[in-house]
């Protein structure tokens, strides 16, 4: 699953940094192709051969026209995936600060959420970065982490668990 995910997040690398959320379904293509042959026709070669090889490959979907939304979280609370659908996984931009400097933000700024936001997103030691979660019914996750100032595929985080809440939020589209 971490090649899954590391792909979808160099997928999404392609179009830049000031990105939206953009979220994929994540599909065992070797029981895609099962249930479609002529899917085998739509996907590159490369992509059929993994899936004869491995019964587990899984292929991802970007999903399009997502809902308008305030938040991420009302964004994951909408979500239900149909059965033929394996995992899901999301990616999002998050600006990250040292606890202690997120602290000293917020004693100093003003109580308005947006200008709170604003000196975080300032504060001389934030890090942009861009943060690709997937998970599969079964619980399985896998988290990639890119850092703006450090923007190769050689430097990104990788780890089961390096974003849980999002882990957890995204595994919760799969219960009910």
């Amino acid at each position: 699953m971490w090649q899954t995910v590391a792909e979808i997040e160099r997928h999404v690398a392609t179009d830049g940094w000031g990105a939206p959320v953009r979220l994929f379904a994540l599909v065992r293509t070797a029981e895609a192709l099962r249930r479609d042959p002529a899917l085998a026709d739509r996907l590159p070669a490369d992509v059929v051969a993994a899936a004869e090889a491995d019964p587990a490959h899984l292929t991802s979907v970007e999903q399009d026209g997502l809902p308008a939304v305030v938040d991420l979280d009302d964004l994951l609370g909408q979500l239900a995936w149909p059965e033929a659908v394996d995992g899901a996984a999301v990616v999002v931009e998050r600006v990250l600060v040292p606890p202690d400097a997120e602290v000293e933000v917020r004693a100093s700024a003003p109580a308005d959420d947006e200008a709170r936001l604003a000196a975080l997103a300032a504060h001389p030691l934030a890090e942009d970065v861009r943060i690709a979660v997937g998970v599969l019914r079964d619980g399985r996750s896998e988290c990639v982490v890119r850092s703006r100032s450090k923007d190769r595929d050689t430097d990104v985080a990788t780890g089961a668990t390096l974003v849980p809440g999002l882990v957890s939020a995204l595994q919760a589209t799969f219960s009910g």
